[in-house]
């Protein structure tokens, strides 16, 4: 299972500029998806070949430090209740404030590796001023400057052993199909109709969920895990932000899926909140199918439901082969349906190519429209074959990788889709040198 990595702190720190940096930091790493509200930031890390999301749960900049220390106490909170560990930034150009130390009390309570990291330290007079911070009371800290990198290394090589090895489980291998979106679009009524009886609390209000329960299903001759992804129970003093504390939920909820059901309430639209759980799982490299919930509600023309998929798929392009299905929870409408179309993306994802039905396939195609030339240098493709990872990921050996731009990777992907479905599925092109 993967680990979460919260960023916390004030505004103004410069906890955005090292989220950035960290997850461009390697060509492996997907940039950040924008967060719902304010400045907060969603991303995929790795240090040392360890894999973690990063959260920047961002700042507020208000009138009144009374509401600033209730906003940010929601956030912080939340950040530590779902956190495998904590980067607290200060900034030691200007000391400690007031919101250092309301942050570093709540800190010194957790019972998790939290990372004091004292940024903007880039000359030996900055880096005896922080010493102040040892006040603190959070131990030993880490000084960085996140503007061009300096020691973020000896930080990230902390904060990855500090990290719970993940748990490899080695019960019964079954799909598990995630059901994701914002709150109240449907999730726990749609897994309640589906398994024909009232397992979790379903009401009118956003977030009743509190505990993210596998739901086993096997009927019609299917059988895997459903996961609503709604919440966890819920610690006595988080004053609850829904839309980050459900944001955070997804994050760990996609990451261990296999496919997404990414739940939209028709009569709000996809809108932002929906579009960073779907990039979430796209970067996740999940199956993703987009169930368009409460569809009953929406009034119809003629063509209504192929202007709603049309803008859909203009805000998910460039990867735009997901299937969407129109649903109705509360009049039963395609239900099964949607589980027919998880299932099909689950094998998609599976699926394996034989090498030999790759080249036969490929070599004509390249052979016919090869990568253009650059610098006078002409790229030959020799070889194709499918890599053995959980997803479908595609190495395509020849003599100069170096000079294969994005453009002709992403016609080598359409031509994938083309021959061999993977509707639902991000597919992963890499170059390499034969």
């Amino acid at each position: 299972m993967g680990n979460i990595v919260a960023i916390v702190g004030r505004p103004n720190v410069g906890k955005s500029t090292f989220f950035n940096r960290l997850i461009k930091r390697r060509e492996a790493i997907v940039d950040a998806v924008s967060g719902v509200t304010r400045d907060r930031h969603y991303g995929k890390s790795d240090w040392n070949g360890k894999e973690f999301s990063l959260i920047d749960t961002g700042g507020y900049v208000v009138g009144s430090d009374d509401i600033f220390e209730a906003e940010i106490d929601k956030q912080v909170e939340l950040a530590i209740d779902e956190a495998d560990a904590i980067i607290f930034m200060v900034d030691v150009e200007s000391g400690i404030t007031g919101m250092d130390q309301d942050v570093a009390n709540l800190l010194r309570k957790v019972a998790k590796p939290v990372f004091l990291v004292v940024n903007k330290v880039d000359n030996g007079k900055r880096a005896e001023d922080a010493v102040e911070f040892y006040s603190l009371g959070l131990g030993d800290y880490f000084t960085i400057a996140s503007i061009n990198g300096s020691g973020t290394g000896d930080l990230l090589d902390a904060v990855v052993e500090a990290l719970p090895e993940t748990e490899e489980v080695e019960e019964e291998e079954l799909p598990r199909f995630a059901v994701v979106g914002r709150p109240n679009a449907g999730k726990s009524s749609f897994i309640n109709t589906l398994i024909g009886e009232d397992r979790y609390i379903v009401t009118d209000i956003a977030g009743t969920t509190r505990d993210s329960i596998d739901t086993k299903y096997n009927r019609f001759g299917f059988e895997f895990n459903l996961v609503d992804t709604a919440g966890i129970r819920r610690k006595a003093k988080v004053k609850e932000d829904l839309e980050f504390y459900s944001v955070m939920r997804s994050v760990r909820a996609i990451e261990h899926s296999d496919v997404c059901l990414l739940v939209v309430d028709a009569t709000r639209g996809f809108d932002a909140q929906v579009q960073n759980i779907f990039w979430l799982a796209e970067r996740n490299r999940k199956g993703i199918v987009i169930l368009v919930n409460k569809w009953d509600l929406v009034e119809k023309e003629t063509k209504t439901a192929k202007e709603f998929e049309k803008h859909i798929r203009e805000e998910i392009a460039p990867f735009t082969d997901v299937p969407i299905v129109f649903i109705s929870v509360l009049n039963k409408q395609r239900i099964f349906k949607a589980i027919e179309t998880a299932v099909e993306v689950y094998k998609n994802r599976t699926k394996r190519i034989k090498t030999s039905v790759l080249n036969d396939t490929f070599l004509p195609i390249v052979e016919r429209r090869p990568p253009p030339a650059n610098k006078g240098k002409f790229v030959k493709i020799k070889y194709i074959m499918q890599l053995p990872t959980p997803q479908p990921q595609f190495a395509f050996f020849c003599n100069l990788p170096q000079y294969v731009k994005e453009p002709y990777k992403r016609f080598l992907e359409n031509q994938l889709r083309e021959h061999f479905d993977f509707n639902g599925v991000p597919v992963s092109v890499y170059m390499r040198k034969k």
